[in-house]
């Protein structure tokens, strides 16, 4: 995910620490409740199998947190439903995945990169 272990935020009656794995979850369930989003997925094959020998959440597969001092870059590798407009998914995605994290999270967010791996048919 990240090569740092959290973030920490200063206030007034002490700090708090927010793990790269947390806003990675709260990054994927907003993403997947945009419409055109059937999924996440991993960057690369090999990630894939080491996620799935590791049975890692598979609400944070597929995305990655990067902190620096005072933001967070979030790339997001999705799936897109067939015949949807890919922009428009994806600029609902960005926008969507920085409200969540901003707002719930009180982190400031530098970029969120949308990333289709795939387009497939959603069989509903």
């Amino acid at each position: 995910m990240a090569e740092r272990s959290g973030t920490v935020i200063n206030r007034a009656g002490g700090n708090m620490n927010i793990a790269p794995s947390a806003i990675a979850m709260v990054a994927g369930i907003a993403a997947l409740e945009c419409v055109g989003v059937v999924g996440m997925t991993s960057r690369t094959i090999q990630d894939g199998l080491s996620e799935l020998f590791n049975l890692k959440d598979n609400l944070t597969k597929g995305i990655e947190v990067s902190i620096d001092e005072d933001s967070v870059v979030i790339n997001l590798y999705v799936i897109v439903e067939y015949g949807v407009q890919i922009k428009e998914v994806a600029n609902n995605v960005i926008e969507r995945v920085r409200y969540a994290v901003e707002n719930q999270l009180g982190l400031q967010v530098a970029k969120v990169n949308v990333i289709v791996q795939d387009i497939r048919l959603n069989k509903n």
